[in-house]
């Protein structure tokens, strides 16, 4: 098949930027990575790119296609070349460029080791013994340990391209790995390190990370678990925490999200007074719903009896998030159909209800008339 490629090509010592395009005979089940090497070995020798195991374990190919990040390995070339799409083949962002593809990963690797990625055991565990953990145990960690330290999720982090202090959504999702894990003895330091300035409560929220990730580890989620973590440790100093801890004692004693109260209880009271001119704007257009009296849903009661579950059951820090991966796992394997929760196509089936699937009453045959 034939296979086009617009390939940026980059000079760090001339600083020389150029966009090049190629043009090759591949096979139908060429990935990306092959035709990078097609292209190395018989139109242009000088093209600079990692790559090792080719079969997306090592994570040394990312790069991006189209403006996102993708393992070259991972990413199939018949179905773009048959649409006769050229892409656009560039480094990975958020990381300074070596040359062409490469990129300089040592900003990476810092920020991994500055989260502490190693066990630290407690004092009262003995050396000499294997410490065994059950399988329900490091389920929380699951997904956190599957990571291949690719920097796919780096390269589209909108807070790392506004702030390259920030930790980070790998090295966060490497610090979850070992917050969850119950052979761990520093789980209180390591959350009061990731909770200072440029740490989890720094993420925006913009789930790229998840989307990019080529093995499934959804660094936000693991970022989420911190935070969910932290509070459940007493540890809800930063802006971010105690935003999170209003909207929860919001939804359990009225049902609903008490707006005008959120910027007091997340700022301050002399913080808020600051932005009185701003909502003021605000409530001209109608925009800021009256404080008092407060509006009390309907059904508040389901909502308090949720939280009172949560914290019965013990699942009011990351455990009530891993509970919310199993029950999308489920929907997403176990339930079958096609129609998605919320449209057609595309998302989790739809789970089986009871009192919504009931069967059709069949209709009474007509009586004929005399």
């Amino acid at each position: 098949m034939k296979v086009g490629l617009k390939i940026w090509r980059y000079d760090s010592k001339s600083g020389d930027k150029a966009l090049r395009e190629y043009e090759m005979d591949a096979p139908e089940e060429a990935t990306l990575l092959d035709c990078l090497d097609i292209v190395k070995d018989r139109q242009d020798g000088t093209l600079a790119y990692r790559k090792s195991c080719r079969m997306m374990i090592c994570g040394s190919c990312g790069m991006r296609m189209d403006g996102g990040a993708v393992l070259a390995c991972k990413t199939r070339m018949y179905d773009i070349a048959q649409a006769g799409h050229v892409p656009v083949i560039s480094a990975m962002g958020n990381l300074p460029i070596v040359k062409d593809l490469v990129v300089d990963m040592d900003p990476f690797w810092a920020k991994i080791r500055a989260v502490d990625p190693y066990l630290k055991p407690g004092y009262d565990q003995a050396a000499e013994r294997e410490n065994v953990v059950s399988q329900k145990q490091m389920e929380s960690i699951h997904k956190e340990s599957l990571c291949i330290m690719c920097g796919c999720c780096v390269s589209e982090c909108n807070s790392m391209e506004s702030d390259p202090d920030f930790l980070g959504p790998a090295a966060l999702a490497k610090g979850m790995r070992f917050v969850g894990d119950p052979r761990d003895g520093a789980t209180v330091e390591r959350l009061e390190t990731y909770s200072e300035e440029h740490g989890l409560w720094d993420c925006t929220r913009c789930y790229f990370c998840q989307e990019r990730c080529p093995k499934g580890v959804d660094p936000r989620d693991a970022i989420a678990k911190l935070g969910a973590e932290a509070m459940h440790n007493g540890i809800d100093r930063d802006m971010g925490a105690k935003h999170a801890k209003w909207f929860v004692t919001s939804a359990k004693t009225t049902g609903w999200l008490r707006e005008t109260e959120l910027v007091p209880k997340t700022q301050g009271v002399i913080s808020s007074i600051k932005e009185m001119k701003f909502a003021m704007g605000l409530a001209v257009k109608g925009k800021v719903p009256p404080p008092f009296p407060p509006h009390v849903a309907a059904d508040v009661h389901e909502s308090r009896a949720l939280f009172d579950l949560v914290k019965e059951q013990g699942r009011d820090g990351a455990l009530g998030i891993v509970q919310g991966e199993r029950a999308l796992m489920h929907l997403a394997h176990d339930a079958g159909g096609t129609d998605g929760a919320y449209g057609k196509g595309g998302d989790y089936p739809v789970p089986y209800l009871p009192e919504i699937d009931k069967p059709e009453p069949k209709p009474e045959p007509k009586k004929e008339s005399a």
